[in-house]
């Protein structure tokens, strides 16, 4: 498919510059490794790591076990890659048997906190018995290496235990987020093939119970599916087909206390995780034991900076990619303590993520900027009357953060934390562009790649773009934790990221590089907007719009216009406090004009109570633009509430 875009003009300017302290860069693990391999700095040991990019990845794969070394770093006949080739290993020993023995044995894993107020606190030797006995439960019920199960459950303990069981066999799992229709659960669990599910009874959601498994009972009807496992979050009274449907427990109850590890080919398949693209079916994405766990285990050390005191708090679901590598893998490959949290962001009420970063003291927020915006509608107030000392650092996922939101999340906590703004995808497994703790600071921006990591910014000919241009964020060259195929579909994997421009990753996102050789990404390609022939990225105008003290949220889209090519509409979230008038319409139109240009100034503008956004934090502009348009709004079932 050939690429219909063109350069994207950079219109909004950000000339704001925070550098670290000192004693933030002198204790940086980063800045420990740094002289360990003889560089006095970071861009030192970036410019080394992109030299000898396997002597780096070899390095970071030295610090974890293996069960078989490898005979060569990379195997790479473009676009396929081969990672630690020969070697063997198991990513769950490395999450979990090797810190059996050590301090770590006794320290908390995850501290649960349900949308209800329950709490539970489960160690590492905790954690590590119950992955056994279930592990050793499901090869009793005949799940065996190569298998894939279907995991739909809320964020609870038991998710991140089945996970865990089924790598720790050899079977991979593929997470549908439990927010899913049975229509969609049921399409992923065909192509998938999945030989069972593991569920739970339901779940409550801002006080109602969403129910899960009456949702799988439909989804599958007529599949590969030969047992369902409900864990109890709700306790529902739901239906149990005898000789289909068994209980969590009482599956667990049925394993051995010890289930060792299978080893596995540092290729095998660890789990496939289906992503939607811009057309076409979703896409089960394959990532695999080692590459993975290598890439997980470093961007988790390096970018939060991970010490053995910190307690950790990534505040996604496990459904999603970023719950994959940091809530569950790269966490506990690191050995700390994280928050699993099982509820909204405004619910009971907009205080109950700072309640919890005082309760638990946690050291480090990983969140969206979708929350960051959502919370910033409701002041300073609810932060405010909260403990929040105990926070270090911060870190941004999911979609670019308008500066103007990251200034917002950075004051609350006393403008002392640094912001990890971090651009990966699904696909790349693990984060690939971010700041780590002793760079300099630019609202907005993902800053640079990450070691080992070469990025570019291209036009759709392969040419690097100046600073004053934007073009196509590409990836250079393989990386541990890419995704190695597209699950049955290698064509379709070749052709839609190895194709669009020739020799390298296409990440599918609109970006630009400024002077210093920072990265501004501006949304998917899909979401630039061409006026008058000027391309222009919706998250700038969103950005424009949220820094009016005025608003809280912004969502821009393009509609077809007869003579501009495209016309600009505008969907606001006031700040509580504002009342929508015709007055503030038109000073917010004048506000992106003045900030931007003429060109970005909205057409149209509409103030709303709400976005439509999913629970991984992404607007849903296409959804917008159905609605607006009149077009059918497609699948739905992953909107948040």
């Amino acid at each position: 498919m050939a690429l219909a875009f063109e350069d994207t003009n950079r219109v909004l300017q950000e000339e704001r510059l925070f550098t670290p302290s000192a004693d933030i860069v002198e204790q940086a693990n980063v800045t420990a490794y740094a002289r360990s391999k003889g560089f006095g700095s970071y861009e030192q040991l970036y410019a080394w790591t992109i030299e000898h990019p396997e002597d780096f990845w070899a390095d970071m794969a030295g610090r974890l076990d293996w069960s078989k070394p490898w005979s060569r770093v990379l195997d790479w006949n473009r676009p396929f890659a081969k990672w630690f080739v020969d070697a063997e290993c198991n990513i769950v020993h490395n999450a979990l048997d090797r810190h059996m023995g050590t301090p770590v044995e006794n320290k908390v894993a995850y501290y649960w906190e349900g949308e209800g107020g329950q709490s539970k606190t489960v160690t590492y030797r905790q954690l590590f018995d119950m992955v056994n006995r279930f592990a050793s439960a499901l090869k009793k019920l005949g799940i065996k290496k190569g298998d894939i199960v279907a995991v739909y459950m809320p964020p609870i303990i038991e998710e991140v235990v089945a996970m865990l069981a089924l790598a720790r066999i050899g079977a991979a799992h593929t997470v549908v987020f439990s927010g899913f229709t049975a229509e969609a659960l049921r399409s992923r669990i065909d192509d998938a093939q999945a030989v069972a599910v593991i569920t739970a009874d339901g779940y409550f959601r801002r006080g109602r119970v969403v129910g899960t498994k009456a949702v799988v009972d439909d989804a599958i009807k007529g599949t590969t599916v030969r047992h369902v496992i409900v864990a109890k979050r709700a306790n529902s009274d739901v239906p149990m087909e005898a000789g289909r449907d068994l209980w969590f427990d009482e599956v667990m109850n049925t394993g051995d206390a010890a289930c060792p590890c299978e080893p596995m080919d540092s290729e095998d398949l660890l789990y496939t995780l289906y992503t939607s693209g811009t057309t076409g079916k979703p896409k089960a994405i394959v990532h695999v034991h080692g590459g993975y766990m290598v890439g997980a285990y470093a961007t988790a050390h390096f970018i939060f900076d991970l010490k053995p005191n910190d307690v950790y708090w990534c505040a996604a679901d496990p459904g999603w990619v970023t719950g994959h590598s940091y809530i569950v893998y790269g966490p506990l490959l690191n050995g700390v303590s994280s928050i699993l949290y099982d509820g909204t962001p405004d619910f009971p009420d907009p205080g109950i993520w700072w309640a919890l970063v005082e309760k638990y003291k946690a050291t480090i927020l990983y969140c969206a900027p979708t929350a960051i915006r959502g919370l910033m509608r409701f002041g300073e107030e609810h932060p405010a009357k909260h403990d929040l000392s105990s926070l270090r650092l911060l870190g941004s996922v999911g979609e670019p953060i308008n500066p103007e939101a990251w200034m917002w999340y950075r004051q609350i906590t006393g403008d002392r934390c640094p912001i990890m703004d971090t651009w990966w995808q699904t696909e790349t497994g693990a984060i690939m562009i971010s700041p780590v703790p002793s760079t300099s600071l630019k609202p907005g921006s993902a800053t640079r790649p990450f070691l080992g990591i070469e990025a570019d910014v291209l036009n759709m000919n392969g040419q690097p773009v100046g600073s004053d241009k934007g073009g196509f964020l590409v990836i250079r060259k393989p990386w541990p934790s890419m995704l190695r195929t597209i699950y049955r579909d290698p064509e379709r994997y070749q052709t839609q990221y190895w194709s669009q421009i020739p020799g390298v990753y296409f990440a599918g996102d609109a970006a630009h590089k400024d002077k210093d050789g920072y990265y501004w990404v501006q949304g998917r390609v899909d979401d630039v907007i061409k006026v008058a022939g000027h391309r222009l990225g919706s998250s700038e105008i969103e950005s424009a719009l949220v820094s009016h003290p005025a608003v809280a949220e912004a969502a821009v889209i393009g509609k077809p216009h007869q003579l501009k090519g495209e016309s600009i509409k505008a969907f606001c979230i006031l700040r509580q406090g504002n009342e929508p008038t015709d007055a503030l319409l038109a000073e917010l139109r004048s506000h992106v004009r003045n900030t931007i240009g003429p060109i970005a100034q909205p057409d149209e503008l509409e103030f709303v109570p709400s976005l439509p956004k999913t629970r991984s934090g992404k607007i849903m502009r296409r959804l917008l633009k159905a609605r607006e348009l009149g077009e059918d709004v497609g699948d739905v079932s992953t909107l948040d509430g």
